[in-house]
């Protein structure tokens, strides 16, 4: 290999880290931001909180514990992902998190919102639908090598060998 092709190499090797660790730390702002919102407001649901069609499973918890879930859920998850820690899950529970947003709250304008974010006639899903895509990459690629999954997998890989 010439030193024109390691260097390729390298970049890429470094632009993939980067992607991922950016990645992360975007979604994680993201959901954390939406999780201080949340913590600010209260344990008690705001009254438009209360009137929503959870999906069927969630529907049985109710509107406090469901408004409790999502905010300690975007939290927690929000921090792991930040860090790069379980990050696979982080990412897998965030996206649940999402999917139950869109079907509560952004499928108002149905299948023809999903390019759509806010109109007078509802919500569409396009931003929840990026950030699915976005939760969907970390879940299958993990948080790559900037992060704590890393470093702890490098420890282990040590005390195993």
């Amino acid at each position: 290999m010439n030193s024109k092709s390691i260097w390729q190499v390298s970049l890429i090797k470094y632009a993939q880290h980067a992607s991922l660790f950016l990645l992360r730390l975007w979604l994680a702002q993201e959901f954390l931001l939406a999780a201080w919102l949340k913590l600010k407001a209260g344990p008690q649901p705001p009254p438009w909180f209360a009137t929503l069609d959870f999906p069927l499973l969630l529907n049985w918890l109710g509107p406090q514990l469901n408004w409790l879930a999502a905010s300690y859920g975007e939290l927690i998850f929000g921090l792991a992902l930040a860090a790069g820690s379980f990050t696979r899950l982080a990412a897998l529970g965030l996206l649940f998190i999402t999917y139950v947003a869109v079907y509560t709250v952004h499928f108002d304008l149905g299948w023809a919102g999903w390019q759509l974010i806010e109109t007078e006639a509802g919500n569409g899903f396009k931003v929840p639908l990026m950030m699915g895509v976005m939760l969907f990459i970390l879940a299958t690629h993990g948080a790559g090598k900037w992060s704590l999954d890393a470093i702890l997998d490098r420890k282990s890989t040590r005390l195993n060998s």
